[in-house]
């Protein structure tokens, strides 16, 4: 009973945890998942960096294992800067939640890639949380605070 009790307080505690999901300037986000559509299948990693409470600039890797682009192996990867822009404070979202849409600009293969997108980030605490981008290309993942 002791261990059943102790289990809840930490699971209570780390849902209780102060989460923010966007702080604005100077705040930094890692992001690992999975490409689920677009230029193809496989994995994606994005970094962001705030400028301020609404705008954020980062670089991203797509790496593509089925699907690719016009079936050319060459477009196996996509190397991308990205502009967001954060509405949390705009449309009054809990700390825990940020909605951002944006675009990707960089090189697929040979040929230049343009994407854009909308996302949704929720943090369960401090430092971890889950992610969803939908547009031209499509991601799920997990999302971490610097």
């Amino acid at each position: 009973m002791k261990k059943l009790v102790l289990i809840l307080m930490v699971v209570f505690a780390g849902i209780t945890a102060n989460a923010q999901a966007w702080t604005g300037k100077g705040d930094q986000k890692i992001q690992l998942g999975l490409n689920a559509w677009g230029y193809g299948t496989g994995v994606t990693g994005t970094y962001d960096y705030g400028l301020n409470k609404l705008i954020s600039i980062g670089a991203g890797l797509n790496a593509y294992f089925d699907g690719y682009k016009d079936n050319d192996k060459d477009n196996r990867v996509f190397v991308f800067g990205r502009l967001n822009f954060h509405l949390q404070e705009a449309l009054d979202l809990p700390e825990k939640w940020d909605i951002y849409p944006g675009v990707d600009l960089g090189v697929l293969g040979k040929d230049f890639g343009i994407g854009a997108h909308i996302g949704a980030r929720y943090f369960f605490n401090d430092r971890i949380g889950v992610f969803a981008e939908v547009g031209n290309n499509g991601s799920l993942g997990v999302s971490f605070n610097l």
